[in-house]
């Protein structure tokens, strides 16, 4: 009986959604035409099995004119960013990034985990900003947009590279991962972090394997992230550890447990954040609940509705991060107070600017 149970859930595994999105719809938002995209798969649709053989990773070259982005919101801890990619293959079907695969023709359902974007000529044009007469020093926050230890970092390295110039000029970054990927460039954010340049944040959304494999379907296992926090402690990285999002329902039960694992782990502290879901994600969240969770998918809607004013989504300056009405307070309750009881202090993250060096430019060179 046992080696019958092990082997059914070994098979469920294997059969195991290995994409998040359900949907590969183009965006309606630009004139688009909303339809279905093309790709070999759905030639394919009548193959002796009679579904469509997993999806391929395409990684497109962009050659960006920039790549430093700066932004003034109010409710951001951060005014500038790097993203070496667009389009993440982790999949996390609540990404609020998805909608920016529209851009380019693209569907924010499937095409944003599969058709992807990088960007290798990001260290060459970071070190360019970095030299400009006048550049005034902030930490460089990476991973605010896609992941930036998306399994295309192992081949392409963007990541590194720019990560290994702000070693150099002694700059300060962070950066935020739901990958134990990060581990690779610990050799140079250990001598960063003795400088006080570099903090990370490490994004558990939950603690069940079963949770996380549709949720966020290529991305590390959530004891691998952990073991990524103690081994990043361990080093004396400043570490710290996101529920990003909580989703009513589906995780939020989980919030004491994921603060206590992040305190054993050794992280300084925590932070939450409410599901968003903006423009395209709303849809495919929905057709993402009615095939894994459709026994409480009206009730999962109803709660993010509550905590959004009435809407699916909130895009308010201050209440976007925070949310409103008795669940949002009610989370901000339980998460307060499963910090105090695992000692997590949630102190504030300070990097040190005034180590910065320019890096040589041309000019420089000459002289």
């Amino acid at each position: 009986m046992f080696l019958l149970a092990r082997y059914l859930l070994s098979m469920a595994i294997k059969q195991r959604a290995v994409r998040g999105a359900t949907l590969n719809r183009e965006s309606a938002r630009f004139n688009l035409p909303q339809t279905e995209a093309d790709g070999d798969w759905l030639d394919a649709r009548d193959n002796i099995d009679g579904a469509p053989p997993p999806l391929r990773t395409t990684v497109t070259v962009e050659k960006p004119r920039t790549i430093l982005t700066f932004n003034a919101s109010p409710d951001i801890g951060f005014d500038r960013s790097v993203n070496p990619y667009r389009g993440c293959e982790h999949g996390c079907i609540y990404c609020f990034a998805r909608p920016t695969h529209a851009y380019h023709d693209l569907s924010p359902g499937l095409d944003f985990e599969t058709r992807l974007f990088a960007k290798p000529d990001g260290p060459a044009l970071l070190r360019a900003a970095l030299a400009k007469h006048g550049y005034a020093v902030r930490p460089i926050a990476f991973g605010t947009n896609t992941d930036p230890y998306q399994p295309i970092e192992a081949r392409w390295r963007i990541t590194r590279g720019c990560i290994d110039l702000l070693a150099e000029t002694q700059h300060p970054l962070t950066i935020t991962t739901k990958s134990d990927r990060v581990l690779r460039d610990l050799d140079l954010l250990e001598p960063m972090a003795r400088k006080r340049l570099v903090a990370v944040v490490v994004s558990v959304t939950s603690l069940d394997p079963r949770i996380a494999m549709t949720l966020e379907p290529r991305a590390p296992a959530p004891a691998r992230r952990l073991a990524a926090v103690r081994r990043l402690a361990d080093a004396g990285v400043p570490v710290y550890v996101s529920i990003a999002p909580i989703v009513p329902a589906i995780t939020d039960h989980e919030i004491e447990h994921i603060v206590a694992r992040a305190a054993e782990a050794g992280a300084r502290g925590a932070f939450f954040l409410p599901v968003r879901l903006p423009h395209e994600v709303a849809p495919l969240f929905r057709a993402w609940l009615a095939t894994h969770f459709p026994d409480r998918a009206g009730k999962v809607m109803a709660i993010i509705r509550s905590i959004r004013g009435g809407r699916d989504n909130d895009p308010d300056f201050f209440t976007r991060m925070r949310g409103q009405g008795a669940w949002a307070a009610l989370i901000r309750a339980r998460f307060a107070m499963a910090c105090k009881r695992s000692g997590l202090t949630n102190e504030r993250i300070v990097l040190r600017t005034d180590l910065f060096r320019p890096p040589a430019g041309a000019q420089g060179e000459l002289f």
